[in-house]
Order: C-alpha cells, then sequence, then structure tokens
C-alpha cells in the first residue's frame, strides 16, 4: 500500500502536468508494488484537489470495456474515473488549443439518471429502470502520464491509467436523446471519422456486451466504497471503438445513425 504521502505527492504530480501541459513519468514504475486500490487513493486525490478549486462532479466514466483494450493492458476488468462540469462540451464545439496534451476521442453511449443507483447487487434492468435517456457521445481522452517510458520502453498499466482519472479529460454529448427500452443499445453504433474519412466503426455490443451492464459494473464497484451514482448524473458507458488521435485542425463526426450526430473540431 502506498503511503499518504505518497498518494498526494502522485496527485499533486498530476494536477500540475495537467495545468503545465507536460506529462510525467508512469506511476507504476515510481511504485513497482502499487495495487489497483493505492490508483483509485490517488486518483480520488488527484479529482480532490480539482474540487477543491471549485469543480463540481457531473458524473462517471467507465474504461477498459472492451476485450482488446482489456487485453492491451493484460487485465479483465473495467476501470472509472469521474467526469467533473469544465470537462463537458456540446455537439459542435471547438476544443481550445491548449487544453489537452495528447487527446484521443472513443464513441460511446452516455446514460443520464433519473434516479440514484447503488450496487452491490445492480443489474442492467435496474440500470434502465434508473435512467431517464441515452445520448451518444465522444469522450475525449488525454494522459497526464507517459504511456511508454523513454528509458525503458515500459507501457502504461492499469494503474496508471485508474490514477490518471482513468484517462478522462472530457465529454461531448449530442444527437437524439433516447429512452431506456425505445432502442436496442446493444446495436446501437457509430461511424467515427476524423476530417471526412472514417476511422473506426463499433457497435454498443462491444461492451461488456450490453452498455447497461458497464453502469451495473460502475454501481457495484462504488458499492465496495460506500459510494452511488446520483440522479442527474451522466455515466459514459465504455468504449466501442479504438482510441482516435485528434490533432490539431482535426473534425472528429460520429454518426449515430438514427440516434444523430456529435462532432467537435480541434483547433
Amino acid at each position: 500500500m502506498l503511503t499518504r504521502a505518497e498518494i498526494e505527492k502522485a496527485a499533486a504530480d498530476l494536477v500540475r502536468a495537467e495545468a503545465e501541459r507536460r506529462q510525467i513519468g508512469l506511476l507504476s514504475l515510481r511504485h513497482p508494488m502499487m495495487t489497483m486500490d493505492d490508483s483509485y487513493a490517488v486518483q480520488a486525490a488527484f479529482v480532490g484537489a480539482k474540487l477543491a478549486k471549485g469543480r463540481q462532479v457531473i458524473g462517471w466514466k467507465i474504461g477498459l470495456t472492451s476485450k482488446a483494450m482489456q487485453s492491451a493492458l493484460n487485465i479483465d476488468t473495467p476501470d472509472s474515473g469521474v467526469l467533473l462540469d469544465d470537462m463537458a462540451f456540446d455537439s459542435g464545439a471547438t476544443i481550445p488549443a491548449d487544453r489537452f496534451i495528447q487527446p484521443r476521442i472513443e464513441a460511446e453511449l452516455a446514460f443520464v439518471m433519473k434516479a440514484p443507483l447503488a450496487g452491490p447487487d445492480t443489474s442492467p434492468s435496474e440500470v434502465l429502470a434508473a435512467t431517464d435517456y441515452v445520448i451518444p457521445a465522444l469522450e475525449i481522452l488525454d494522459t497526464r502520464i507517459v504511456r511508454i517510458d523513454p528509458a525503458t520502453k515500459a507501457a502504461r498499466t492499469i494503474v496508471d491509467t485508474i490514477s490518471d482519472n482513468a484517462a478522462n479529460a472530457g465529454i461531448v454529448t449530442g444527437g437524439r436523446k433516447v429512452k431506456p427500452g425505445e432502442v436496442d443499445l446493444r446495436w446501437c453504433g457509430a461511424i467515427v471519422s476524423r476530417n471526412d474519412e472514417v476511422e473506426e466503426t463499433g457497435l454498443g455490443a462491444g461492451v461488456l456486451n450490453d452498455p447497461a451492464m458497464g453502469i451495473a459494473w460502475l454501481a457495484n464497484r462504488l458499492a465496495l466504497y460506500g459510494q452511488r451514482i446520483e440522479a442527474g448524473q451522466i455515466v459514459l458507458s465504455g468504449s466501442f471503438i479504438r482510441p482516435v488521435e485528434a490533432r490539431h485542425g482535426d473534425r472528429i463526426t460520429a454518426d449515430f445513425g438514427p440516434l444523430g450526430q456529435v462532432n467537435c473540431l480541434f483547433a
């Protein structure tokens, strides 16, 4: 277990990295015995520093829900991070050039809750009953921690990703809101283009076979820490595409078919 001082130091380094747009080294190399509980403690301290400066929690993100992404990090479980009010963008927004370090985009379905949702035994059907509506979304990923250590060539691990607020940096929403049960979420998909060239496609079933399963997983994980998903919060259920690099001048568009489009421009 990391000491309190080590947790606070890691969180402070992440705060500085974000402010200065300069990545820090791998925490997994700094603390080789670091556990997932340690990394969630670092994430909580990282987010807590933002809350102390006036930010507000608006929801949650779930990551690493696909087999491909779990295999890349040699894990068999998703992870989660916290959405804050300054991360929210509307479709059509221009993302400032100095906002992120190495932004990437993922396509997801976002659940907006009408009732609280608490584990430990939450089921997908309970998720749908607590959901007000589902809306298309793009998640903006960013990495305050290097992806590859330049000296050892070691790659980020799950503890680095979780500590880094699950690489969460922003959310862009748009398109058509749908009520739970109005569509089969497993068959909801998107064609994601960068500057009108298709980069990725995917279906909701890529998220644990059912996007609602991701929300249930989160509710059950939060119960371990005495937390829950609150009414009014938005929850990103997990990406069903591989991340798309977002460079300066790129316009990213996700076509969700009958659910409409979501797009943003990176200045």
